[in-house]
Order: structure tokens, then C-alpha cells, then sequence
């Protein structure tokens, strides 16, 4: 019986061909790039403006505190997310202003032994509108933007962690309505 010529031989240990892992691998890493978060396409953005001026949001709540934080949040994505820069009113081509309609709290759970709130869902009502400075052209106008959070209470947190991250989530709407529209 002849024995084949492979069996005489140790066996080789299967090899990829490093060019083409090596190109996959950049395509990959060059796509995680400009896909990945923060990345910023200004094509998204309106092209005829360069700056906005936020106001400080109204509130009709008796909690007071919250339109600061929703206007520093809102202050804050623009410079990050998108090509507009904050300017101050005079020398803004346009002007985001708004107001907190309603903060309202629900009681998800109760702490079985002391009956206390355990989870605690907080939901923030706003409307806002950015206008055109230069031509009083109403660019975005929206009645009502809702956006609910949950806070555990055991866990420390607290109805200050909520009311940030209600504004923090809307703060992303809002800069993301200021989008072109396709």
C-alpha cells in the first residue's frame, strides 16, 4: 500500500495571508473612525449659519433650578455636536429659545419594609423654537417635546441626577432637530 506524500510530511499549520488581513483591518479601524461618536458631519447642518444664541429656557414649575440645566445642556451639545458656535444675541444669526411646560414624578416601586419610593420616574415637557435673526424665519418650532428618566433612590440617586439627565436627553432632540431637514 502506498502511503500518500502529505502523510510523510508534518502537518503545516493553517496561515491567512497577511496583506489582506492587514487591509481588513484598516478598513475596519478607518470605518470605526468615522462612524464612531463624536464624529461630525457638517453636511447635516445648515450651511447659511454660523452661530446661535441661547436663551436661558422659561419655567413655569415651581422647581426652580432646572431651566439652567437645560440651557447649559443645550449650550453645551451645540459646541460639541455641530458646527454652529454660542454667540451672544446681538451677533447671533440665530435664536433658540424655549420653555419647561411641566416636571412630573411617578413612583415606579416601593421599598418592601419602609414603604418608601424605590424607583422613581421623572418627566420633563418642554417647547422650544430657534428663528432666523436675519430674516425671522421660524426654522424649528415644536409645541411639546417630552423625554422621561427613571432615578433610584437606594442606589443615592436623586431627583438632581434626573433632572440632568432629563436635560442632557433633551438637549440631544433639540440639537438634533437643528439638522437640515432632508
Amino acid at each position: 500500500m502506498r502511503r500518500s506524500e502529505t502523510a510523510d510530511r508534518p502537518s503545516e499549520p493553517c496561515r491567512t495571508k497577511p496583506a489582506i488581513t492587514g487591509r481588513y483591518v484598516l478598513a475596519g479601524l478607518a470605518l470605526a473612525v468615522t462612524t464612531g461618536c463624536g464624529y461630525r458631519s457638517d453636511g447635516l447642518y445648515r450651511q447659511d449659519i454660523r452661530t446661535v444664541y441661547v436663551e436661558m429656557f422659561q419655567s413655569k414649575e415651581f422647581r426652580r433650578g432646572i431651566e439652567f440645566q437645560l440651557t447649559e445642556a443645550v449650550r453645551k451639545e451645540i459646541d460639541r455636536t455641530t458646527p454652529y458656535k454660542n454667540a451672544r444675541k446681538e451677533k447671533a444669526d440665530t435664536v433658540l429659545s424655549g420653555e419647561i411646560l411641566e416636571w412630573r414624578e411617578a413612583t415606579l416601586g416601593h421599598d418592601m419594609i419602609t414603604a418608601l419610593p424605590r424607583e422613581t420616574a421623572g418627566t420633563l415637557v418642554i417647547r422650544y423654537r430657534w428663528q432666523d435673526m436675519r430674516t425671522g424665519k421660524l426654522l424649528v418650532d415644536q409645541p411639546r417635546m417630552v423625554t422621561t428618566v427613571e432615578y433610584v433612590r437606594p442606589v443615592g440617586e436623586n431627583l438632581r441626577h434626573a433632572t440632568d439627565d432629563a436635560a442632557a436627553r433633551l438637549a440631544r432632540k433639540i440639537v438634533a432637530s437643528m439638522e437640515t431637514p432632508w
